[in-house]
């Protein structure tokens, strides 16, 4: 599948899960994607875990839902750091509210309900996380990955094998 067209953040803060970081970048790269990785702004670098760093594109504050096809949020504890800066919470939430890709794995879940796009919507996580999902209005499942419309969910590393393909499906639509 060839989707050189299509444009996809990758959101990055401190404490990211590398698998779930450099699994969708390279796998979207492959299919032609262009790929920009966003961080918070707090800073140029940020350090995975265990300790990989990931120098940002560009601040999250200086994008807009509009530039992209897409958004992927990894997981690790990056997460909770990321949704203290509104600006990335915004971008996730324009992105959902404009119908446009947006996946999230393992505890990015706490970018969605953040963001507050949950209510009504079928998702799955990591299991630490699904009070948290619910409580924001999500029917919360365990599996893989769930497809919900555009916005697609997955719980670990050990799933990144399906869910970078139902990424790549949801982009291709």
């Amino acid at each position: 599948m060839e989707l050189s067209t299509k444009k996809v953040a990758i959101l990055i803060e401190d404490m990211f899960n590398i698998y779930e970081f450099w699994y969708p970048y390279y796998r979207l790269k492959e299919a032609g994607v262009e790929v920009v990785v966003v961080g918070s702004g707090r800073k140029k670098s940020f350090t995975g875990k265990p300790a990989t760093e990931i120098k940002a594109d560009v601040a999250a504050v200086d994008v807009s839902a509009d530039e992209f096809d897409g958004v992927v949020i990894p997981g690790g504890y990056a997460p909770d750091m990321m949704r203290r800066y509104p600006a990335m919470v915004k971008l996730v939430a324009d992105a959902v509210n404009a119908d446009k890709m947006v996946a999230s794995i393992c505890h990015a879940g706490w970018m969605l309900c953040s963001a507050k796009v949950l209510q009504g919507r079928k998702v799955t996580s990591y299991f630490a996380i699904k009070d948290d999902m619910i409580h924001a209005g999500a029917d919360w499942v365990d599996e893989a990955v769930v497809i919900d419309g555009k916005l697609v969910t997955s719980r670990t590393p050990d799933d990144l094998p399906v869910f970078l393909p139902a990424i790549l499906e949801v982009l291709g639509r």
